[in-house]
């Protein structure tokens, strides 16, 4: 693989990764609610996610999962029920980020990093993202080297944007500036995810 064509690779990735949606909603929560630890755990735990998506890719099985409606429906329908679990549960919270910023409440580690893969590994637009951008790079890269450098690259990439938002999100001027507003990026965090719920079943 030639330095041009993963230059290539890694401007593709970058904007998959900045483009905003339920992922960066999640990430969000969690540096917001408990600190930039959790952010950072939820941004890597989300990143393993778009790595097995890019393996999935790499060894050819994301095509099957595109050749197979009742698959790619089933998992459709898995994210959105997800995501309107998230959704809901931050409305019924009544300002639980508030509460978690003033008492100074986390949530577990190991929750934070199970919103963060599980919101990855359930959003079939993943898959349909490498089909059609990320598996035009396979074809040039059929050393283990090559195929590594495929896989890591989107997996590093997502990681490191969301640890600067983590960063960003969980830096103590910009808790400052949000802490009265808590309860109300609390209760649109779960307006958010319930829209992005109902739009995964419109399109499913």
């Amino acid at each position: 693989m030639t330095l041009s064509i993963w230059f290539s690779l890694l401007m593709i990735c970058m904007l998959g990764a900045m483009s905003p949606g339920p992922s960066l909603a999640v990430v969000a929560k969690h540096s917001l609610a408990s600190g930039r630890l959790h952010g950072i755990v939820t941004s890597w735990a989300h990143a393993i996610g778009v790595g097995v998506y890019a393996l999935l890719t790499l060894l050819g099985l994301a095509v099957v999962l595109k050749q197979s409606p009742t698959v790619f429906t089933f998992i459709s329908y898995a994210g959105a029920a997800y995501l309107a679990y998230l959704g809901v549960n931050a409305l019924r919270s009544k300002g639980g980020v508030a509460a978690k910023l003033s008492a100074g409440k986390k949530a577990r580690l190991r929750e934070a990093a199970r919103d963060g893969l599980m919101i990855s590994l359930l959003n079939p637009k993943l898959a349909l993202f490498f089909l059609a951008l990320f598996s035009q790079f396979v074809a040039v890269g059929t050393e283990m080297t090559s195929r590594s450098i495929i896989v890591a690259t989107p997996l590093l990439v997502d990681g490191l944007w969301y640890t600067f938002i983590a960063f960003v999100l969980s830096n103590p001027k910009v808790l400052d500036k949000l802490r009265t507003k808590a309860q109300l990026i609390d209760q649109l965090s779960g307006v958010v995810l319930i829209l992005l719920a109902i739009r995964v079943v419109i399109q499913a």
